[in-house]
């Protein structure tokens, strides 16, 4: 300010033109808040202020300037008060405090995202691991089998037991259906990821399917000493769908549900029609599956596992498969489960 006036101090100390000079001061600092100011002496004895309230702000203020240059006797001090200026302050680290909270969430977030992302990517390895052990695994049993019915075949003097013949060339048979539709269920798997599928719908009966399926199952259940209970009370049976991939849905339930007891297998298949639609129900009472494993039942490659001993056959795809090919149907898929006391799947389709 001392450069900025004229040796009058009396023209100096105008209020006006003071006031003048801080104006252009703050602007030209970027400086917009409401302030109070003041010329004093050092004696505390108060020359010029705008409001009398704020005389010991002023004196006790930390902006302040020595006007020593305009007068060697008595030197005044120029003391500028901003009563705002905590709120000020606290307004612009408030700005600051918020961008940096907002930076931090964003850095916690994007870490954890990374971190479950690779916890992910860590449980879809080892079920990955798991699928190719357990793909060796099915594939070489039939093999094998095949191999030794061969050689068999192969022994001198099998042509005069055809027996012995008709014997190993049905389990050459079985085991090559075997084989067979394990390899069509991993490349069905192949196309529902590519989403190049495209299902074929017509008009069919449920029930007409749900017999069929449990003919084909028949035999092997009743090997196991267990039964297959049939409850169909819907009216209505007849939806569009795909016949083939619905049966496969029929028959991986039945599948499921027969894999899974591990003594004699007691499954029920019910049906009846609900809000427009009907409603499938494949139950069971083999070992169930816990709370945890039941959000993950759909996802693919996903096995209950029910030790180191591999006594549960399959991929992990069955109910992968389900999944999708329900969905496709705009139809839903629930699972109801309590560990040893068994499983229920329902399933919805609209009628549309």
């Amino acid at each position: 300010a001392c450069n900025m006036v004229n040796e009058n101090f009396v023209t100096f100390i105008n209020p006006t033109y003071i006031d003048s000079i801080i104006k252009d001061e703050f602007a030209n600092m970027y400086i917009q808040m409401d302030y109070e100011y003041g010329v004093y002496q050092k004696n505390n004895n108060i020359f010029i202020i705008k409001n009398d309230k704020y005389k010991k702000e002023l004196i006790a203020s930390h902006h302040f300037t020595s006007l020593s240059c305009l007068m060697t006797q008595d030197p005044y001090i120029l003391s500028v008060y901003f009563p705002q200026e905590k709120k000020w302050l606290f307004a612009q680290m408030f700005k600051w405090i918020l961008l940096s909270g907002l930076f931090i969430i964003i850095v916690v977030i994007s870490f954890s995202y990374v971190m479950l992302s690779l916890v992910r990517q860590k449980k879809l390895s080892e079920m990955k691991s798991d699928f190719v052990n357990n793909l060796t695994h099915e594939f070489k049993t039939p093999i094998s089998t095949i191999s030794l019915a061969s050689e068999m075949l192969l022994k001198p003097g099998i042509n005069e037991l055809p027996e012995k013949i008709t014997k190993y060339a049905n389990i050459i048979f079985d085991e090559n259906n075997r084989l067979k539709n394990q390899v069509e269920q991993v490349l069905q798997i192949a196309v529902l990821d590519k989403g190049t599928f495209k299902l074929r719908k017509k008009e069919m009966n449920v029930h007409e399917i749900i017999d069929m399926a449990v003919d084909n199952f028949d035999m092997l259940i009743k090997q196991r000493e267990g039964k297959i209970i049939k409850k169909l009370e819907a009216v209505k049976t007849n939806i569009f769908a795909d016949p083939v991939h619905f049966t496969n849905i029929i028959h991986n339930l039945i599948d499921n549900a027969n894999k899974y007891s591990p003594e004699s297998p007691e499954i029920t298949i019910s049906t009846k029609n609900e809000n427009n639609g009907i409603l499938i129900s494949v139950e069971d009472k083999g070992i169930g599956i816990s709370h945890e494993n039941q959000k993950q039942v759909f996802r693919k490659f996903f096995r209950v596992h029910t030790g180191n001993i591999h006594d549960v056959k399959g991929f992990g795809l069955g109910l992968y498969y389900v999944n999708t090919i329900v969905e496709a149907h705009n139809g839903a898929i629930k699972i109801f489960s309590e560990l040893k006391k068994g499983t229920r799947f329902e399933i919805y389709l609209p009628f549309i």
